[in-house]
């Protein structure tokens, strides 16, 4: 590789130079804004909505069985991915995060897909949630409401409208909001353990004709698939931790305790769901569940309990959205400022929050919301985009380990390249399964990619801006193999 990389054709639209210290003067972070503490905290809100609703539907795809295959090996599938994060993050950084490791690895193009592919995830996912938290307000009777875009709305408005005020506030308010999420499934746990049994688990009575059906796996193997797709909403999104870099307070010590303690809060919350939801309420009942938590506790004959757990539900799917709109801002903004999105969406604001990577995505967001207004097909596309880039996020830690084995790795991934080959291969049997569970959902989602690509091939790739730190991290690497 050249150690010069492309200068933008022609500048920028806005008049500033992209290679002079005025263009990333006004497209900066705010340094030192969150401790690992803070940091994990932003990893369990990305997440925790996954608890409270949408997994259960694998039960009806997969069974118990077939979703504890799915937990299992999902959790390992993150658990390699994460470590791999962990040590790419020490090393590499950037708010750009999975871009940017994937653009030093495997190049511009690959470093531009992975980055896509997480954008698309973190567009969609708010929209799917926002509609989740509309159907808990029209089901709990509030506000009188008898339709949900006014919800979506107000979300997209008043969320933005706190991360516009700053990086260290927004952090804040999001980890009191998970707290209370955390508690709720506390709570959960206390009041449901006493009402397991465990033939509750195996309710569903096997389908003869599929292969491999029994009581454990009521739909055979291809059920087990089926369920790994619902298996990933356990975890969803934890990846985005590193986006946050830039504004860590040290990257190279946060990042690894962050993603990791992260990974390991929401490992014990997703268990306690997987097993005492179904346990208490049943397999089969459960898995057309809007929300599993308060239906299981009815059913469990604790009415009062499930109507706190309705109302305290909301600060878990509340806790997500606030989250992941913190991380398509990041994700926008680093693509952008490189140049491979327009680059205008890239600027901050006085208190040094990219104002136009948190207002696009949102006002897309609101309008697919309101238009498609089905949160489990939402979510089906975000989790395409979410599989292809957990593949290209493996294959850049082995292609790092592997090309630059003297890179400086504060934190080094335990097993190193047989870590992240076993999280490869479970992300390519995921994005197999997206294809089995929705075809039309993942087939939407690669088209989407397919014109992101074209959009590269035809305008990105002339306006990049050689000193982005991405590319600054790519030009580096490339003038060190030339003087190997």
């Amino acid at each position: 590789m050249s150690a010069v990389l492309d200068r933008p054709a022609g500048g920028s639209s806005s008049g500033d130079s992209p290679a002079g210290d005025d263009y990333f003067a006004q497209r900066s972070l705010r340094k030192g804004a969150a401790g690992w503490l803070l940091l994990a905290g932003l990893g369990i809100s990305f997440v925790i909505s996954g608890d409270f609703s949408g997994w259960n539907l694998g039960l009806a795809v997969g069974g118990w069985g077939g979703m504890l295959v799915a937990f299992v090996l999902m959790g390992v599938m993150y658990t390699c991915l994460c470590l791999g994060l962990a040590e790419m993050s020490s090393s590499l950084p950037t708010a750009g995060a999975g871009y940017g490791f994937a653009r030093r690895a495997l190049g511009r193009l690959g470093g531009y897909v992975t980055g896509v592919a997480i954008l698309v995830e973190y567009v969609l996912a708010p929209a799917a949630i926002a509609v989740f938290i509309g159907g808990y307000v029209e089901s709990l009777g509030l506000f009188g409401l008898t339709s949900s875009w006014p919800v979506y709305l107000a979300c997209f408005a008043l969320f933005i409208g706190i991360h516009l005020v700053g990086v260290g506030e927004a952090l804040k308010a999001m980890f009191a909001i998970t707290a209370v999420a955390l508690l709720a499934l506390l709570v959960f746990g206390a009041g449901a353990i006493g009402a397991f049994d465990p033939d509750n688990l195996f309710d569903i009575v096997p389908d003869e004709a599929a292969a491999g059906s029994s009581a454990f796996l009521p739909f055979g193997w291809a059920g087990a698939l089926g369920a790994l797709v619902f298996g990933i909403w356990f975890f969803l999104a934890i990846e985005g931790v590193p986006l946050a870099a830039e504004e860590a307070n040290d990257p190279a010590k946060d990042m690894p305790r962050a993603i990791l303690g992260a990974m390991g809060v929401l490992t014990f919350t997703g268990l306690l769901v997987l097993v005492l939801v179904p346990g208490i309420g049943g397999a089969e009942a459960m898995g057309s569940s809007g929300s599993p938590l308060p239906d299981a506790l009815n059913a469990a004959g604790s009415p009062a309990l499930a109507t706190v757990l309705n109302y305290v539900g909301l600060a878990g799917l509340v806790a997500s959205f606030f989250s992941i709109v913190y991380a398509y801002s990041r994700q926008l903004f680093a693509l952008s400022r490189a140049g491979y999105l327009p680059r205008w969406m890239s600027r901050t604001s006085s208190r040094k929050t990219p104002v136009w990577a948190l207002l696009v995505p949102g006002a897309i967001g609101f309008v697919l919301a309101a238009v498609i207004d089905n949160g489990d097909q939402l979510i089906n596309i975000a989790v395409f985009g979410a599989a292809v880039s957990y593949v290209l996020l493996n294959l850049s830690h082995i292609v790092l380990r592997i090309r630059e084995p003297e890179l400086p790795r504060a934190y080094r991934a335990p097993g190193g390249v047989v870590t992240t080959g076993i999280g490869l291969v479970l992300s390519l049997v995921a994005v197999a399964a997206t294809f089995v569970v929705d075809p039309l959902a993942a087939g939407i989602t690669a088209g989407v990619m397919v014109a992101f690509v074209a959009f590269y091939l035809l305008w990105s790739r002339h306006h990049l801006v050689a000193n982005a730190p991405e590319e600054e991290f790519a030009m580096l690497a490339g003038a060190e193999a030339e003087l190997r």
